[in-house]
Order: structure tokens, then sequence, then C-alpha cells
């Protein structure tokens, strides 16, 4: 069984053209459970960099009048956190990256006041009103207050491969990149959500953590991952099992791909690998997504030559939120991005064997991590 775990791949990336115009960021989701009922409850940490070259003494904000008209790209470390649920929201914290501590080597660590986020370790709080959130329309959050206090242990990685390897990395060959050091991850800690405590334990947590860095965001943009799963077939918990389902139309030398999907289901230690840029395993995806009246659907199919994989994945509008960010040359493109933490799906795999195809399980899954995406290129 391969070891995927690099984390020279989750260092800080933003070096050379990166540093004018980049984006690099970590993202954690983990489900917490309510100190006094008990009740799941998910929650999501990141820390994003943009345009660290371009740093001023206080955060430039992309989305201001008076900086679009100055021609100023954004600049800063944001700390972006919040839940999904019925009461969803993201919250943002700024700095200046002169304010920022940043260990630029593997393993990574980033600190900004009582702000930190490390291979094994994340610290933090926000805590913005009402009235701030309105009179900050640039900050593109909502209020509340969040602190967290968290240990991860990355236990499964999911490494793209060459795709993100060291020289296609120093070429800036890609647009987007990714790399999920912590595809199975188990959390513990506490977090608290405006005055309201949470416990944070290993078994109970279904984390995730991966980074993303480069020059601009995808369109579609995906994601689904779970290891809160159990076989239909069995009906026993799988505890050594996760999937992860990501990328779009990745553009490489600044030409889009047709719609491909990076992909990998570790059933029970054993792994099934449906990542396009392995050309040898002869990937083939159809991918849709529907937005119906009150929830939001995947379909995804993938095989190669050896195995195939059907996912469907559904999430409540209710329960996510449309996540804000802007791209490093200060446009905000994706103003439909879904983002949930509560999916639900059914994943069936199947062995290829003689031609034909051989029912491996068929997976219940929940606390999925959902995302989808698109904007219009010719706006």
């Amino acid at each position: 069984m391969f070891d995927h775990h690099d984390i020279t791949r989750n260092a800080f990336m933003l070096h050379g053209p990166l540093a004018h115009c980049g984006y690099d960021w970590w993202w954690h989701n983990f489900t917490a459970q309510d100190e006094e009922t008990g009740e799941d409850k998910p929650f999501f940490i990141e820390y994003f960099i943009c345009n660290p070259a371009l740093a001023e003494d206080e955060p430039v904000f992309g989305q201001l009048q008076e900086n679009k008209t100055a021609g100023k790209k954004p600049s800063y470390l944001m700390v972006k956190a919040g839940t999904w649920g019925e009461d969803h929201c993201q919250l943002h914290r700024f700095f200046s990256l002169r304010d920022v501590d940043l260990h630029k080597e593997a393993p990574y660590r980033v600190e900004a006041a009582d702000c930190l986020a490390a291979e094994t370790q994340l610290k933090g709080s926000i805590s913005i009103t009402q009235d701030e959130a309105a009179a900050h329309p640039e900050w593109m959050c909502d209020f509340g207050s969040l602190s967290w206090d968290l240990t991860i242990d990355k236990q499964i990685a999911f490494n793209v491969g060459y795709g993100a390897s060291k020289p296609l990395r120093e070429a800036e060959a890609f647009a987007m990149y990714w790399h999920a050091e912590g595809m199975k991850s188990a959390y513990s800690g506490r977090v608290t959500l405006n005055g309201r405590n949470y416990t944070v334990t290993p078994e109970k947590s279904y984390g995730y953590a991966d980074k993303n860095w480069g020059r601009d965001f995808t369109s579609p943009w995906v994601w689904l991952s779970s290891n809160c799963l159990k076989s239909r077939i069995s009906g026993l918990q799988l505890k050594n099992s996760v999937f992860d389902i990501g990328g779009g139309r990745p553009k490489i030398y600044f030409v889009p791909l047709d719609r491909r999907l990076l992909g990998v289901f570790y059933y029970e230690g054993k792994e099934y690998d449906f990542n396009f840029s392995h050309v040898w395993l002869g990937v083939k995806t159809e991918f849709s997504f529907e937005e119906l009246a009150d929830e939001v659907v995947w379909h995804v199919r993938q095989e190669n030559h050896h195995a195939a994989m059907e996912t469907e994945v559904h999430c409540l509008k209710k329960d996510m939120l449309l996540v804000n960010y802007e791209a490093p040359d200060g446009s905000k493109k994706h103003d439909r991005l879904w983002n949930g933490g509560n999916g639900w799906g059914l994943i069936k795999l199947y062995d290829k064997i003689d031609g034909g195809l051989q029912l491996v399980d068929e997976i219940e899954a929940t606390h999925i991590g959902c995302e989808y995406g698109e904007y219009d290129e010719e706006e």
C-alpha cells in the first residue's frame, strides 16, 4: 500500500510570480458535538493567504472600490471559519501579511495574534458584530463569534501525484493545485460558537484537511469527501475508509482542459484510484450537478481499467452557504459556490472482472463535505 503523505506539498507555495498573483490556503472541516445536547455540528476553518509580495501595513481588500480604481490587488491572511446547518455562517478575520509569522518550509506554520495553523494544531478566534459586517461588505462575511483549539491526526492522505509535483509546481503549470494531506483526519479539542460549547473527539470528528494554491480558481469547482461510511452489505461502519473527489476544469498553461475530476476511494486498506493524471489507468468520468428547489445533487461515475465507482450526493440548501473568496487579481468570480458539510449519499464500488462489473460494496455516506460552483467565463 502506498503511503501518500507528503508534507512538502503542504508547505507555503507563494514564491516567485505566485507571490504577486497567487493564493495558498489550508482547509479543515470536522464534526463536533454540542456539550449540552450531544448533537452533531459540522465546522470548517481555513487559513487563506493572498499576494504576500503586495503586503501593506493593513490588509488590502480587492472588493473595495478605491482599491479597484487604484488597480490594487488584494493582500492579506484571511482566517475563515464557520458552521453548516440552518444557522450556517462564514466569518472572516484579516491580517496584514507583515503581521503574520510564516514558516516557509515544511512543516508549515502560519501564526498571527491568537490564530495558528500547523500540521497538527489549529487555534484561533473570530468575532464580528452585526454592525461591523454591515459596514464592511468587502469582508464578504456574516457576523458572530467562533473560537477553536484543536489537534489534528492526519491518518490517510490523497496525493494527486505528478500534477502537483515539484517540477510542475516550479513551472507554475496549473492555475490551481491540490493536495489532501489529511483526507481522513481525526480532530480533538473544543469549539465555541456564539457562546455555546462543542467538544471534538477523534472517533466522531470525521475530519478532513487539504490545501489548494495557485493563481486562479477552477470553474466548475467540485469537491466531495467523507470518512463516515457504512456498508449496506455488512451493516458495519467502515473505520479505515474514505473517499475524496475534486477538481473541475483544470487549466494548464492557461488552456482549460475538459471537465476532469480526481477521485480516490480508500476502502478498508485497498485503494481505488480514479485520478485522470494517472494516464495508465484509463480513467473516465461522467459528472452532473443539479440545483433543485430545496436541495442540490451531485452524480459522479468514475471508472478505470480495474474498477468503477458511482457516487450520488445530496445536501439541503438550508444547511449550506454560498462561500466567498476573491481571486488574486481582485475579481470575485464565484458568486454561487455552494458549500456544505452535512451531505449524505450512496456510493457503489465495483471491481472489473472478465469484462463485467462485480459489486464490492454499497456504501452509505454521511457528514459529506461538498462543494459546487460555476461561473460564466464570459463575464
